[in-house]
């Protein structure tokens, strides 16, 4: 029965995941903690490998259509490896429920990002023949690189509810390469974070591998669904949900438990 729900939940999960890119993983340790029973320490780093699998699936079509900006992705993945181990320490030290409470705190921003339009491009640059304006973007796209590795490491998110209003609004990335940059980002920072919690695996192998196998065959489904589903519609209904389970998870770990 745990197996057949892990899978349910699993497509679910990797069908959000397809359809959203950045936002849609923000479910998934919900799912591992309160309906598949796994503990948090355990939910991490299972999270961060069905993100990363699921993350360079979607990459590869986009660096084949040569819509990744490789420089401002190296950027980003490297002060987000350092950003995704530092979390990785800090969750080490912190009370479960402070965790959780945290966590609930970032569904609820990730929830509010859903809910406003990405449509208006940034002035920090615009990608061009032009180049990069290094002056402008680096200050920029280093700290936020940092803080959504931190995300990454404490809670076992992917971040591109951030990394994608950073590029657009902050930096002037055109949306398709916002997205495909910000799935290698996400790939690097899953990497960095399961290397650094690897030792959380392992506790229900099959678990695992239904939840992560199936979440990956619902993004590639998802895929090929993206074109015919309203997604502003579908992404306005998953911030009211998202905003629903950090509601839960906010009151078990204060009032229940």
């Amino acid at each position: 029965m745990t197996l057949t729900l892990a899978l349910v939940l699993g497509v679910a999960v990797g069908i959000l995941l397809g359809l959203l890119g950045g936002g849609g993983s923000i479910l998934a340790v919900p799912v591992l903690v309160y309906a598949l029973g796994m503990d948090l320490s355990e939910a991490i780093p299972t999270s961060l490998l069905v993100i990363g699998v699921a993350s360079a699936t979607g990459a590869i079509p986009k660096v084949r259509a040569k819509l990744v900006e490789w420089r401002l992705a190296a950027i980003f993945a490297a002060t987000g490896i350092v950003g995704t181990l530092v979390g990785s320490v800090l969750g080490r030290h912190l009370p479960e429920a402070a965790v959780m409470i945290g966590f609930a705190i970032v569904m609820i921003i990730a929830g509010a990002r859903m809910l406003r339009s990405t449509d208006d491009v940034g002035t920090a640059r615009k990608t061009g023949s032009s180049g990069i304006d290094w002056r402008r973007c680096a200050p920029r796209s280093i700290p936020t690189g940092f803080g959504v590795g931190v995300l990454t490491g404490l809670f076992g998110v992917g971040g591109g509810f951030l990394i994608i209003p950073a590029l657009v609004l902050l930096l002037g990335i055109e949306m398709s390469v916002a997205v495909g940059t910000s799935l290698v980002v996400i790939v690097a920072n899953s990497a960095a974070g399961l290397i650094a919690q690897a030792d959380g695996l392992g506790g229900n192998w099959p678990l695992t591998a239904a939840f992560a196998g199936a979440a990956i065959a619902g993004s590639l489904v998802a895929g090929k669904l993206s074109t015919r589903i309203d997604t502003d519609k579908l992404r306005t209904w998953f911030a009211y949900l998202v905003f629903a389970v950090a509601g839960y998870v906010l009151v078990d770990t204060l009032v229940l438990s």
